[in-house]
């Protein structure tokens, strides 16, 4: 008999670690979400670009002080890490996270979205690249992707540029208002060049 396989990172690692701040070029940075970002996150609720691709539900701002406080708890059981992504002593302009995480795997992946006043500066393509390495170095995963719609090619060339490679299409994988999409599946190992 083999004996079990040792988790890629131990449970506890992250909950050990602050959520960190983490600097882009720029003047910009990735930062924990604060009850003072809820506007910015009804906001983005509402946006239709936002709601096409990442299918949140509309918010109030109650209902966003409660999103804020979930994501910190989430931190907390190690499910998933939440950044805004923000000028230095500035508001959100847009989100990037790690989800679906699975320490003893090895795993996670990147989510993002960005307000119109942030699109087109590439802030998104720093802010998964930098997300990455956090994951790799800090915390130690061995894998981390992207998914998308194929619909969506805005989120493939940020995914692409920030050094997760096309592995493949999954069909009918996730179902937004306008029917099934296939999605792009996206992944970098944290044996990967740097992009």
């Amino acid at each position: 008999m083999i004996d079990s396989i040792p988790p890629v990172v131990p449970a506890g690692r992250m909950r050990e670690l602050a959520q960190p701040e983490l600097a882009l070029s720029g003047g910009m940075l990735l930062r924990p979400w604060t009850p003072y970002d809820a506007p910015t996150l009804v906001a983005a609720h509402a946006d239709p670009d936002i709601r096409h691709w990442n299918r949140p539900s509309r918010l109030d701002l109650a209902g966003a002080e409660a999103r804020i406080a979930r994501w910190h708890e989430r931190w907390q059981a190690e499910k998933a890490g939440t950044w805004a992504i923000a000028p230095e002593g500035g508001g959100a302009v847009g989100l990037v996270g790690l989800a679906d995480i699975d320490l003893a795997g090895g795993s996670g992946e990147i989510l993002y979205w960005l307000l119109p006043a942030g699109r087109g500066t590439g802030i998104t393509v720093k802010a998964a690249d930098r997300l990455a390495r956090w994951a790799f170095d800090d915390l130690g995963l061995h894998r981390v992707r992207i998914t998308h719609s194929v619909a969506n090619p805005a989120s493939c060339a940020v995914a692409t540029k920030a050094g997760f490679p096309l592995e493949g299409t999954m069909r009918g994988a996730l179902l937004h208002a306008d029917g099934w999409h296939d999605e792009h599946l996206h992944a970098r190992l944290r044996t990967d060049a740097t992009p």
